[in-house]
C-alpha cells in the first residue's frame, strides 16, 4: 500500500516538514515546508527552552499538522535535535507539544543524528574517502568515511545559534570577541586525535548555514541556475565570504544576496566551525549536499520495510 510518510524535523534554528510518497522500495517527496521557529534562543547558560520559543515552535507544529492531515495513508515521524536534546525543560516541551498537538517526537542523541547525516549522504555521494560536516543551530555533527564505511560519528555541543549569542557574533563583531570564539571552537575539535590526523580529505556540507555559504557563491558568481547538490567550493572561496561577513554588521549582511535575513545574525556562529575544520584537516575542497538527517530516516524506513 502507498504510504505517505511524514517527516517533522525540529532543528534549533528552524523546523522543516517532508510528506514524502512511499511505493515499496520507491519514494517520492511531494511537499517541503520551513518554518525559522529558533527553539535554541535564548538558552545561554541556563539550558531552558524559554517560553516563547516553545510558543512559537508549537504554533507551527499545529500548522504543520493541519497541512499532513490533507493526506490519506500518513505516517508520522517526528524528531528533534541539540537544542531540545540538551534543554532542561525539555520534558516539559515535549508534553506541550504531545498536549497540544498530539505529536510524539523522538529526541535524537548526537550520535544517532551523526549516523542519520551519514545515511542521507551515503547514496547521493561517490567519493570512497570523506569528511561529513552538519552545522545546526546548537550543535555540529562531524562524520569520518573510510572506504564507503563510516568510522567515525561525533556531535559537538556548538552550532550558529549558541555560538553567535555565547560570542556575540551577531551584529559587528569586535577582534576579541572573534578570536575568543575562534580558540573555543579549535579546542572543541582538538579534543578530536582522530580529527586532527587527518589530511586533504574533501567535506562534504550539510545544515542551514552552509546552504546560505553556498547562496552567497552563487550569487557572487551569477551562477543561480546550478543546482545546490554536488555544488563544489575551494577553501580560499569560503574564505572570502567569511572573511566580508566578519567585517560589516548585521544589518549589512540582511542585505547580502542569497542569505535570508532571519539568518543573518547567526551566519557568522554557523561558518566558524566549517572554516576551523578546513584550517585542521587541509581540505582541497568542499561539496554540499542535500541530503542529510531526513533522507536518512527515510532510507531506514525503506530498509527495515515499514
Amino acid at each position: 500500500m502507498v504510504k505517505n510518510l511524514v517527516i517533522v524535523d525540529l532543528g534549533s534554528n528552524s523546523t522543516r516538514m517532508s510528506i514524502v510518497k512511499v511505493d515499496g522500495c520507491n519514494f517520492k517527496e511531494i511537499k517541503r515546508v520551513k518554518k525559522n521557529t529558533r527553539i535554541s534562543e535564548g538558552m545561554g547558560k541556563s539550558k531552558r527552552l524559554t517560553q516563547n520559543a516553545m510558543q512559537r515552535t508549537v504554533a507551527v507544529l499545529k500548522d504543520f499538522k493541519k497541512l499532513y492531515k490533507q493526506y490519506p495513508n500518513i505516517e508520522v515521524k517526528a524528531i528533534t535535535t541539540a537544542a531540545v536534546r540538551q534543554a532542561k525543560n525539555q520534558k516539559e516541551f515535549l508534553s506541550l507539544v504531545k498536549k497540544q498537538t498530539g505529536m510524539k517526537i523522538e529526541v535524537l542523541s548526537g550520535i544517532n543524528e551523526a549516523y542519520y547525516d551519514y545515511l542521507g549522504v551515503h547514496d547521493s555521494v561517490k567519493l570512497k574517502n570523506y569528511l561529513i560536516v552538519d552545522i545546526g543551530g546548537a550543535s555540529c555533527e562531524i562524520i569520518q568515511v573510510a572506504n564507503h564505511k563510516q568510522k567515525e560519528l561525533v556531535s559537538i555541543p556548538f552550532g550558529a545559534v549558541n555560538l553567535s549569542e555565547r560570542f556575540k557574533l551577531n551584529n559587528k563583531i569586535s577582534a576579541k570577541n572573534l578570536f575568543a570564539s575562534q580558540i573555543y571552537v579549535y579546542k572543541r575539535l582538538c579534543n578530536l586525535p582522530w580529527l586532527r590526523r587527518l589530511n586533504l580529505l574533501p567535506i562534504i556540507l550539510l545544515g542551514g548555514a552552509n546552504r546560505a555559504l553556498i547562496k552567497i557563491h552563487q550569487n557572487n558568481q551569477n551562477n543561480l541556475q546550478h543546482k545546490m547538490q554536488g555544488y563544489q567550493l575551494k577553501p580560499n572561496d569560503i574564505f572570502k565570504i567569511y572573511q566580508n561577513l566578519i567585517s560589516i554588521d548585521n544589518k549589512q549582511r540582511s542585505n547580502i544576496e542569497g542569505l535570508e535575513k532571519e539568518r543573518a545574525d547567526i551566519i557568522i556562529g554557523g561558518l566558524l566551525p566549517l572554516v576551523e575544520i578546513i584550517k585542521m584537516v587541509n581540505s582541497k575542497y568542499v561539496i554540499f549536499s542535500e541530503s542529510g538527517v531526513r533522507e536518512g530516516i527515510i532510507n531506514e524506513y525503506l530498509k527495515n520495510g515499514r
